[in-house]
């Protein structure tokens, strides 16, 4: 094969994206694959592509879901890779059983308001979920909650790229929401805590789904399916009951709450793994500080809707201080868990 330092310097370039252990590996053999490809076999011609061609778009973007596949690497991968890709999934999937959670509520409140619980005493004032309304019809969101339960069981289930589509589907029409907010100033003032809410459980759990590909090792299957139901009954019925009960000062605002669950979740987390010694760190302290980075972003932004309300930016600042706390418990933990993580087989060949 002739070579040039115009065309298989670009692919070069595009090459450095891959892990340094892959590249060191199957770099020549790739940047030979794809000069192949262009030459025709005319010295001429080979020249003058050789010179002036560059990467096409396709052959960029495979090379970059190549690199996200293997820097959030599954059987295969090196142990750090390994460890980040199990915690980017478990991460996912605990965002998406946060949303499928809140599905699940819509669905429910929306059938009891509906009398569909004949053995039900009519619901309260104020416990029927109402929807964003806009130029979307009820249905829209309605098909939005059923979609995220449906996400995540396929998740579950090993239907990743199903999943994805699902999911992607159903950010949409809360992209439509906000936009529609903007043009027609129904936001009052400076407010990101809804742009926020879109990027970082919307639009980020749906991109970070491409974690989950053919190497992944499955979900654990029942423990997940079950999160589903329990989540519900210990979170969601608990919160309408302080809100049928007329206590709904007490309750958090979502950022709040999402800052206090995670919070919880690093607190048991960190006292299962000391009663187990290191031994107990695992890749669940790395999935823990990145949902805290997820939930304590949130809160952050989400602080632009209380800048009239001292009160309320005081809580925002305490919950966003115990989640703080509470991650710090984990985080540790997390850096061991990338040298604990078990040694997966040896990495397959790209293709």
């Amino acid at each position: 094969m002739s070579g040039g330092p115009g065309l298989e310097q670009r692919y070069r370039r595009v090459l450095r994206l891959l892990p340094g252990y892959y590249r060191d590996r199957w770099e020549q053999d790739m940047a030979a694959a794809f000069l192949d490809s262009w030459l025709t076999g005319d010295p001429e011609e080979d020249e003058a592509i050789l010179e002036f061609c560059k990467p096409t778009w396709a052959e960029v973007a495979s090379v970059v879901c190549l690199a996200a596949r293997l820097y959030l690497g599954g059987a295969g991968a090196p142990r750090r890779y390994f460890a980040w890709g199990q915690a980017v999934r478990r991460a996912v999937l605990a965002v998406t059983l946060v949303q499928a959670v809140r599905g699940l509520d819509v669905l429910v409140r929306t059938a009891w308001s509906r009398r569909v619980f004949g053995w039900l005493p009519a619901p309260p004032a104020g416990i029927a979920h109402g929807t964003p309304g806009g130029i979307l019809p009820p249905v829209v969101w309605y098909l939005v909650a059923y979609a995220w339960i449906v996400s995540l069981v396929a998740l579950v289930l090993g239907g990743y790229r199903t999943a994805q589509v699902i999911a992607a589907l159903a950010i949409v029409p809360d992209l439509v929401w906000l936009l529609q907010g903007e043009f027609t100033g129904a936001f009052q003032g400076p407010s990101l805590g809804p742009w926020a809410f879109w990027v970082l459980l919307n639009l980020a759990p749906v991109l970070a789904m491409t974690a989950f590909h053919r190497d992944a090792p499955p979900a654990a299957r029942w423990p997940w399916l079950l999160a589903l139901p329990a989540n519900y009954l210990l979170v969601a019925v608990p919160l309408m009951a302080l809100q049928a009960t007329g206590n709904s000062a007490w309750l958090p605002d979502f950022s709040g709450l999402y800052c206090v669950l995670v919070a919880l979740a690093c607190l048991a987390y960190a006292l299962r793994a000391w009663s187990r010694q290191a031994a107990g760190w695992g890749v669940w302290s790395l999935a823990l500080t990145l949902l805290a980075a997820d939930a304590g972003a949130y809160r952050i932004f989400s602080l632009t809707d209380y800048l009239r309300d001292p009160h309320l930016i005081q809580v925002s600042l305490a919950e966003l201080l115990i989640l703080v706390i509470a991650v710090a418990l984990v985080a540790p933990g997390a850096a061991r868990a990338q040298a604990a993580a078990p040694a997966p087989p040896p990495h397959p060949h790209p293709g």
